[in-house]
């Protein structure tokens, strides 16, 4: 039997989860600090796709960019699938905000706030081998917590993404297995991101929001997603 995508289980829909996309269009998504979804990202074959820099239209290079969905969580339960192209980049935010100063200027971006679950084509992409002990791997919280075991399937396969937030401690689970945990706000925290590459694009990234968004990032790759659903905790 095919089995059906961008649906939820009637287990899933008596427990309280959410569908964030149902295939045919992305109404619940728009750009970061943006009112509509950016004409780079498109809706084929029920799939979410970003199409990349290299296939981009004139107009679409001037309508790109990272895309958040349309309310912020606190506590909640992500679940989505992510497919990646060959030396492919991407990620999924959560907690992001979108301040409306102009600290920033024009250059500002979701991960200026917002931990990131890291999407890699490990073997083909420069960044598998940067940062510090694979943290830039596939499912890592990028550039701080390296995903152990390290279990992602090649570009072009789908991966099984989940990250839960729950009164401030984090998991990542990729492809069924729980790849890291962390508690923000403690002294460990503040330690980690201060050795990071954070500090330098915002001094007070360490101080997460409590409640933000979810964001899927345009690294200028091709990346594909799928099954995207939410449950608030």
């Amino acid at each position: 039997m095919k089995q059906a995508y961008n649906q939820l289980t009637p287990e899933e829909q008596s427990d309280g989860w959410e569908l964030m996309f149902d295939g045919q269009n992305a109404t619940l998504w728009r750009g970061y600090k943006k009112s509509q979804l950016p004409s780079a990202w498109l809706i084929k074959d029920g799939l979410l796709h970003m199409v990349g820099e290299a296939n981009m239209s004139a107009l679409q290079k001037q309508d790109r960019g990272d895309i958040v969905y349309h309310k912020p969580f606190k506590n909640f339960h992500l679940k989505l699938e992510w497919k990646i192209s060959e030396k492919g980049n991407s990620g999924i935010f959560y907690l992001g905000q979108e301040p409306r100063d102009d600290r920033f200027g024009d250059r500002d971006y979701i991960w200026r706030t917002a931990p990131e679950m890291q999407i890699l084509d490990n073997i083909g992409h420069p960044d598998a081998n940067k940062g510090k002990n694979g943290n830039r791997q596939a499912g890592s919280l990028y550039d701080l917590i390296p995903a152990r075991p390290q279990n992602a399937r090649p570009a072009g396969e789908w991966n099984q993404a989940e990250i839960i937030v729950n009164d401030r401690q984090v998991s990542h689970i990729q492809n069924g297995v729980k790849v890291l945990s962390y508690q923000l706000d403690t002294e460990q925290w503040k330690a980690l991101v201060a050795g990071s590459k954070f500090p330098s694009l915002n001094s007070d990234w360490a101080n997460v929001a409590k409640e933000g968004f979810i964001g899927l990032q345009d690294h200028s790759d091709p990346v594909w997603f799928r099954n995207l659903k939410i449950k608030a905790l």
